[in-house]
C-alpha cells in the first residue's frame, strides 16, 4: 500500500509519502517560508555583472534573484553579448532554486509549466521523454502522440508518470498547462516586480510529484483542500488513486503510525540491523555520511562482516537521501574493503537502489581515498533546513527545532492526549512567544480544540524556559 498523507493545520502543511507503513519522503512548508520554485514573476533588473554574464533581479521577495543571461562563459567582450540587460529592464522570469543563506533565488528566462505527467516548456518543437521510460516502443508511441498535440512555439517533457497515458489524457494535461502559459502572456504589461503565476503551493506540488498509478490513495485532513482536489477530477476514477477525507480525532500522522518516524528523521545516528550505524552530517559544502561497523565488528570473517554492513548501509543511505531530501554533493565513507570485487559490488548495489528515487541521483564512484561520491538534484531545502533553525546561543554552529516544527509537535501531542487518554485538563507551559504561535491567530487553534474535544487546554508562560522547550501537564 502506497499512500500520500496531507496534514494541513493552521498555516503548516506536512506531506508524507508512506510505503507499506514506512515513511519514505517527508516535507513541510509554512505560509511565511513557502518555496518559490516554479513561480513566475515580472522582474526588474537591479544590477548587472558583465564579467559573470549575470544580473540581480528584483522579484518582490526579501532577497533579489540571480539570473545568468549568457550562453557561453568564454565571451570576452561583454558589450557584444546581445542578451545583456540593462538596469531597469523588465522581463518574465521563473524561480529555479529557492534562496539559500545569503544567496537569493536562482532565476531563468526559460519558463516551464509542470503537470502530473507532462512539463510544458517555451521551446518550439522540443520533445523530451523521461529516461526512466526505457522501452523503445513505448517511447515512440508517446513521441508520436505528443508530436501531434504539441502547440506551436512550445515543447514538452514527458515525465515517468506519462508512460501509459492515452492521447485523451495527454490532451487534457496539455490544455490545462496551456491555460497557465496563456495566463502570463499579459504579464509583460504589469508593473514590475509582480507575481504572475504561483506554482509552488504545497498541496499542488504533492499531487503533481506523487500522482501516479502506483499511489493507492491520498489522505487529507483539511476540508477545503479535499473539496479542491475532488473538483480536479483526478481521483476515485479508473486507474486513478483514491482520495480520502480524514475526520478522525487522532492526529493524521499518528493515525497512520508515521509521527514517531518523522521525529526520528533528524537523528544524526541511524542504526543498521547488523549492529552497524550511519552518522549523517550536513555542511554548507556537502553532506557527509560515515558508515561504522559498531556492534557488527568482530563477528566471524572480517571481510564478510564488512561487506554485509556496507551492503546494508547502501540500502539505508538511499532511504535517508529520500527521507531527508539530502542533495548536492554527498560523500559516503563506507568501511574500508580490501577486495576490488567487493568495492565494485557496493558501487553497483548503490547505483541500482538509487534508480527508485524520483529525484535524479547519480553515483559518481569511489575516489582514490575510497570515498563514494554521489550527486542528487536540489529541488527544495533538506528536511533539516525545513525543520530546524540556527541556534542563537551557539552563534550558528548548531541547529535547534524551528518554531513551526515545535508548534506542530505541541499541537499533535495535545490532540493525542485528548483523543486517547482519560485526561481532559491540559496545561501547556512554554515561553510566551512559543505559546503565541501555539494558540494561533486570535486563539484560532484553541477555539478549534474546544470545538473538537471535551477537555480544557490552558497556556502558562514560563520566562525561564528555553525558546524551543515546553512542558505539557495533564489532569483528570
Amino acid at each position: 500500500m502506497k499512500r500520500v498523507l496531507l496534514d494541513i493545520e493552521e498555516g503548516i502543511t506536512r506531506v508524507a509519502l508512506v510505503e507499506d507503513g514506512k515513511l519514505v519522503e517527508l516535507y513541510y512548508e509554512t505560509k511565511h517560508e513557502e518555496s518559490l520554485v516554479g513561480n513566475v514573476y515580472i522582474g526588474r533588473v537591479d544590477n548587472v555583472i558583465p564579467n559573470l554574464q549575470a544580473c540581480f533581479v528584483e522579484i518582490g521577495s526579501e532577497k533579489k534573484g540571480y539570473l545568468y543571461y549568457g550562453n557561453q562563459r568564454a565571451i570576452s567582450d561583454q558589450e557584444k553579448n546581445p542578451a545583456r540587460p540593462k538596469s531597469g529592464d523588465t522581463f518574465i522570469v521563473q524561480v529555479e532554486k529557492d534562496a539559500a543563506g545569503a544567496k537569493g533565488a536562482v532565476l531563468t528566462q526559460t519558463i516551464s509549466f509542470p503537470g502530473k505527467f507532462l512539463v510544458l516548456v517555451e521551446e518550439d518543437g522540443e520533445i523530451g521523454i523521461s529516461r526512466k521510460i526505457t522501452d523503445g516502443a513505448k517511447r515512440e508511441r508517446i513521441r508520436g502522440i505528443v508530436k501531434g498535440l504539441l502547440p506551436k512555439g512550445y515543447g514538452v517533457v514527458v515525465r515517468t508518470n506519462g508512460e501509459g497515458k492515452t492521447e485523451a489524457e495527454f490532451q487534457k494535461e496539455l490544455d490545462f498547462l496551456m491555460g497557465k502559459a496563456q495566463s502570463i502572456t499579459k504579464g509583460q504589461y504589469r508593473k514590475a516586480p509582480a507575481l504572475l503565476l504561483q506554482q509552488s503551493l504545497p498541496v499542488e506540488k504533492a499531487v503533481r510529484d506523487f500522482y501516479s498509478e502506483y499511489i493507492d490513495e491520498f489522505v487529507v485532513n483539511h476540508q477545503e483542500t479535499y473539496e479542491y482536489l475532488v473538483e480536479t477530477g483526478d481521483f476515485n476514477g479508473e486507474n486513478q488513486p483514491s482520495l480520502l477525507f480524514y475526520q478522525g480525532k487522532m492526529p493524521l500522522f499518528e493515525e497512520y503510525f508515521v509521527e514517531s518516524q518523522s521525529q526520528k528523521a533528524l537523528d544524526e545516528k541511524v542504526w543498521l540491523k547488523s549492529g552497524g550505524f550511519l552518522v549523517i552530517q550536513e555542511t554548507e559544502a556537502c553532506v557527509v555520511i560515515d558508515v561504522n561497523s559498531g556492534k557488527a565488528a568482530g563477528k566471524g570473517d572480517l571481510e564478510k562482516a564488512i561487506m554485509k554492513t556496507n551492503l546494508e548501509a547502501v540500502q539505508e543511505v538511499a532511504k535517508q537521501l529520500r527521507l531527508r531530501n539530502l542533495s548536492g554533493i554527498i560523500i559516503v565513507d563506507f568501511i574500508d574493503m580490501s577486495s576490488e570485487e567487493n568495492r565494485n559490488s557496493v558501487t553497483k548495489a548503490l547505483q541500482a537502489v538509487v534508480k527508485n528515487d524520483r529525484i535524479k541521483t547519480v553515483v559518481v564512484g569511489l575516489t582514490e581515498l575510497g570515498l563514494m561520491q554521489i550527486t542528487r538534484k536540489k529541488t527544495r531545502p533538506s528536511l533539516s533546513k525545513q525543520m530546524t533553525t540556527k541556534c542563537r546561543q551557539c552563534e550558528g554552529t548548531g541547529r535547534m527545532p524551528s518554531i513551526d516544527w515545535t508548534v506542530t509537535r505541541m499541537r499533535r501531542e495535545v490532540e493525542s492526549i485528548l483523543a486517547n487518554t482519560i485526561y481532559n485538563q491540559i496545561t501547556v507551559q512554554a515561553d510566551n512567544r512559543l505559546l503565541f504561535a501555539f494558540r494561533g491567530q486570535g486563539d484560532a487553534y484553541l477555539n478549534k480544540l474546544a470545538q473538537n474535544f471535551a477537555g480544557t487546554v490552558k497556556c502558562e508562560g514560563k520566562e525561564d524556559m528555553e525558546f524551543s522547550q515546553y512542558q505539557i501537564k495533564k489532569e483528570k
